[in-house]
């Protein structure tokens, strides 16, 4: 039987790594998109708002991320890992998610994120953390999660101080918003779907990666820091090539 890993080192997987990254390629592209059609250099202009073919593009890379981040807390619980390296890497996404908001105020003045994807993450790591003992409870919980929003809304959900929560009876106007519910369910069932996996079938999550994939496996070890540096470089080539006449 092997010793159980340092939870100052726990182990890296590379296909969760490369899924990850997935989600975060996808991201960039969609976002690349988003301000091409947002400074007026998409013919015909595009309602990424409404359109099914972008809402849709979302959904799913949101639920890639959030799959990933219950996976992802699967490993770290089955590595020991601290509440101190937790708490810490909660601090770092809770700081960025306070940056997003502060950008998005700058940019989309009337419609800026109050809680979008980083913020729903660092609300749902704390829950995750503590539901995690609950083991095979965290199916029903999160299929719970997923359906509560289909049969419960109400106008008290309705406000900025109370939308966090996803009961809503309209979605309110902003850039980005992932609220507890439903989303906590894919987190809770990607940390489910993560523990049965490492405890009956870890060569899924443990095997090794075809060499042309492992680029992804790297990238997918940084989306913090992919995440809050991707919209400034996509923004700021977009603008500098205006400013140099290239469209």
């Amino acid at each position: 039987m092997n010793a159980p890993l340092s939870p100052a080192h726990p182990a890296r997987f590379d296909r969760l790594d490369a899924l990850r990254a997935l989600a975060m390629v996808w991201m960039a592209l969609f976002h690349f998109a988003f301000d091409l059609n947002h400074f007026g250099l998409v013919e015909p202009k595009q309602n990424f708002y409404r359109d099914p073919f972008w809402t849709q593009q979302r959904t799913v890379i949101v639920t890639l991320f959030l799959f990933c981040a219950g996976l992802g807390q699967a490993a770290a619980l089955e590595a020991q890992q601290s509440a101190r390296r937790f708490w810490r890497r909660w601090a770092q996404i809770a700081g960025c998610a306070v940056l997003v908001s502060i950008g998005s105020s700058f940019m989309f003045p009337r419609s800026w994120i109050s809680f979008g994807v980083l913020h729903g993450i660092a609300v749902m790591l704390v829950v995750a953390r503590f539901a995690a003992p609950l083991r095979i409870g965290l199916v029903p919980i999160g299929v719970l999660a997923l359906a509560l929003p289909w049969f419960v809304r109400h106008p008290f959900f309705d406000t900025p101080w109370t939308n966090w929560i996803g009961l809503v009876t309209r979605k309110p106007v902003t850039e980005d918003w992932v609220p507890l519910l439903p989303w906590l369910g894919v987190m809770l069932l990607g940390l489910a779907a993560g523990r049965w996996l490492l405890e009956r079938r870890r060569a899924w999550l443990a095997g090794t990666l075809p060499r042309a994939l492992a680029p992804l496996a790297v990238l997918g070890r940084w989306p913090l820091s992919f995440y809050m540096l991707h919209q400034p470089v996509l923004i700021g080539g977009i603008l500098g090539g205006r400013l140099l006449g290239w469209w």
